[in-house]
């Protein structure tokens, strides 16, 4: 049988390596130079200049991110149930409840109509996540949150470089959050970044990520230890450089699927948004469990299911909705698959998994 296609794949080179090197024969490997470097371009890169902090994790970042925007006990944030645990997680770690709205079908992201129906006098914000690295449907985001004088915060965890109507996520809502994570679109070992949206909220996520000092000993706020490394921060600085062609790439994997997959949905993108494709995500309508299954064991073809559990329904989360019901959450859990789009695939690893996919596909028909 042929060699694994795996779901996902990190990419460290040798830039990488030497990046670390220099970092440790430095002698300075806690939050430094690099640290700030890398907020200044990351900056540029990818929020128009907006001001970055850099943190150890992309859940972190939700977390000081909601904090320095003033959520906490008391408040309600509506958030979508078809993401990572740590949307909803960040919310309740606040002190706040995290309200689970349901999503629209076509791109995975919150569904504005039930985003308004969700809205109480309680309400501090909506956080939409750019799913997959797919901006949510912020036109309308934007309306509801000024119509009702509510805020938007924006989990951009999965979106590195993807926008809408020519304007970047991250630069939509009060904060905005890039995690870092090995298998992202770009990668510093481990990190997050919150963009924000004034200096207030960049200063108050600053004191929050460093025990609540600005200088040394000067505590001005109970704080966490949130910070970078500046060996990640070397890390990330490199990968930076290369985000932008990995991109490009992932565009064109997902465009020779696109054109050659039957038997499945392909991924829609609406009028005016780039997707980046952290996930190249189909739906499977009928037993979505067994084509995952026939994809690795008959084909070597590797998938992933982000995410077979709502947060609504994680026994984790389940007591901030009882009862509730969110039908088109619960069918894209059902049905989702991601397929390998990662830059590392080559043309005839991309025809493999489109001959697997069809033949799967053809089969269950």
């Amino acid at each position: 049988m042929s060699e694994f296609i795996p779901p996902a794949k990190p990419i460290i080179g040798d830039e990488e390596r030497e990046a670390v090197d220099r970092v440790l024969r430095s002698g300075m490997v806690a939050q430094g130079p690099e640290v700030a470097a890398f907020e200044r371009e990351f900056s540029q890169h990818f929020v128009q200049g907006r001001p970055v902090v850099a943190v150890n994790s992309g859940t972190a970042g939700l977390h000081l991110g909601l904090l320095a925007a003033g959520v906490g006990p008391g408040d309600e944030v509506i958030v979508p149930s078809f993401t990572f645990a740590a949307t909803g997680n960040s919310v309740a770690l606040t002190g706040a409840t995290p309200v689970f709205a349901d999503i629209e079908p076509e791109t995975f992201t919150l569904d504005p109509a039930a985003v308004e129906a969700s809205i109480t006098a309680k309400t501090k914000g909506i956080m939409p996540v750019h799913l997959y690295g797919h901006p949510a449907r912020m036109r309308e985001l934007e309306a509801i949150a000024a119509k009702h004088g509510i805020a938007l915060y924006e989990d951009a965890a999965q979106a590195h470089g993807a926008s809408l109507d020519g304007r970047p996520v991250g630069t939509f809502g009060a904060f905005g959050m890039f995690s870092l994570y090995p298998t992202k679109n770009m990668t510093s070992g481990e990190g997050g970044m919150i963009s924000a949206a004034d200096d207030g909220i960049a200063r108050t996520a600053r004191l929050l990520r460093n025990q609540g000092m600005e200088r040394q000993y000067e505590n001005e706020v109970i704080g966490f230890n949130a910070r970078m490394t500046d060996i990640h921060a070397a890390i990330g600085r490199v990968q930076l450089t290369k985000v932008d062609a990995w991109t490009a790439t992932r565009q064109s994997n997902a465009a020779f699927l696109d054109a050659n997959l039957s038997g499945v949905v392909v991924p829609p993108v609406l009028d005016g948004a780039v997707h980046v494709y952290h996930q190249y995500t189909i739906r499977v309508a009928e037993d979505r469990d067994g084509f995952v299954a026939a994809l690795k064991s008959e084909h070597n073809v590797g998938s992933g299911v982000y995410y077979p559990i709502p947060n609504h329904r994680l026994p984790s989360l389940a007591h901030f909705a009882p009862g509730l019901d969110l039908p088109a959450t619960e069918t894209a859990a059902r049905e989702v698959v991601s397929l390998p789009v990662h830059p590392s695939l080559s043309r005839g690893d991309l025809e493999r998994i489109v001959e697997a996919v069809n033949a799967v596909a053809g089969a269950g028909a």
